[in-house]
């Protein structure tokens, strides 16, 4: 079904997380159209992992989806990997393209596709809207190569921070977290944004670690994915480190709390204990929501040794 050059743009205005779980929908657009140009329209910040994602040739900066403007000739296919609509489907559409692939929405009756999965997995529903058009697309395609370049290789990495208050977990019991794992020998680094960096620090302090230990706002997106790629362990609540984990393979114990992990957690056959008390809240909440302050730093220990054992 390709046609020889031209440009498929796919819209995905979001975080590293969303990115990482959009990999086997974009790795099924660049096999049906192996001579066009894919376009990723995603936040620059975003620009350090395509290295390692070969199939998109480009990205087109777009911080969210507010920002998104299209002023080149029109592609031969937009895809909405973005959301439900209406916006998302009124931008995808607003690129003139000669053909547009998106779940179907009332305010765009003319455009045909799928119904919105509200209970369907994040990776599983960018998959199933391609093969509704006719695309294969494997949901288990999720892995990215290993990075190059230098990072201390066996660290154990908590990731305090989150972009909601709903998904973080309080840092004194990540501090007990890490006062574990340095007991029985492992090197523990705190990492997180620029913003997170006084999170980092506290848990540093409770933990009795050195400020070396603190990598919060001191690395850059390659860096961070080779530290994870690297890691003996990630311990996190339900962000974009998790899906690093994911894409790399690296044992990791995720923390959920109003989202469940069959929407947004980690495969059940990989190196990877996703822990939730199964009770769904408000993603965009302030505070911690009821089920993660449910789940006890016992709990996320007791996980941690389980995976830790597994690789010797």
């Amino acid at each position: 079904m390709a046609v020889s050059g031209g440009s498929v743009l796919a819209l995905r205005a979001l975080g590293l997380g969303d990115l990482l779980t959009a990999i086997p929908a974009l790795r099924g657009l660049r096999r049906a159209f192996p001579r066009h140009r894919l376009v990723l329209a995603a936040p620059r910040a975003l620009d350090g992992l395509l290295p390692l994602l070969p199939e998109v040739d480009e990205l087109h900066p777009t911080e969210d989806l507010a920002g998104f403007a299209w002023h080149r000739r029109p592609p031969e296919v937009a895809v909405n990997l973005h959301g439900s609509g209406p916006e998302s489907v009124a931008a995808v559409c607003s690129t003139r393209a000669r053909r547009v692939l998106t779940h179907r929405h009332p305010a765009f009756p003319a455009v045909a596709g799928p119904e919105w999965p509200a209970d369907q997995h994040e990776v599983r529903r960018w998959c199933r809207l391609l093969e509704h058009c006719g695309i294969d697309a494997d949901h288990e395609d999720l892995r990215l190569p290993e990075p190059t370049g230098p990072s201390p290789p066996g660290s154990a990495v908590l990731h305090p921070g989150a972009s909601r208050g709903a998904r973080r977990w309080p840092v004194e019991r990540y501090a007990e977290v890490a006062k574990w794992l340095t007991a029985n020998g492992h090197r523990v680094v705190i990492t997180g944004t620029a913003q997170e960096r006084a999170i980092a620090r506290r848990l540093a302090e409770l933990a009795g670690l050195s400020p070396d230990a603190v990598l919060a706002g001191d690395t850059d997106l390659p860096q961070l994915a080779r530290l994870v790629a690297r890691a003996k362990l990630v311990v996190c609540g339900d962000t974009g480190v998790a899906h690093l984990a994911t894409a790399f393979a690296t044992p990791s114990v995720v923390l959920f709390g109003p989202v469940a992990p069959a929407l947004w957690g980690p495969p059940a056959d990989g190196p990877h204990i996703a822990l939730w008390d199964g009770r769904s809240g408000d993603t965009f909440a302030a505070e911690p929501s009821p089920g993660l302050l449910a789940l006890g730093p016992g709990q996320v220990i007791e996980a941690a040794g389980e995976l830790l054992a597994r690789i010797g």
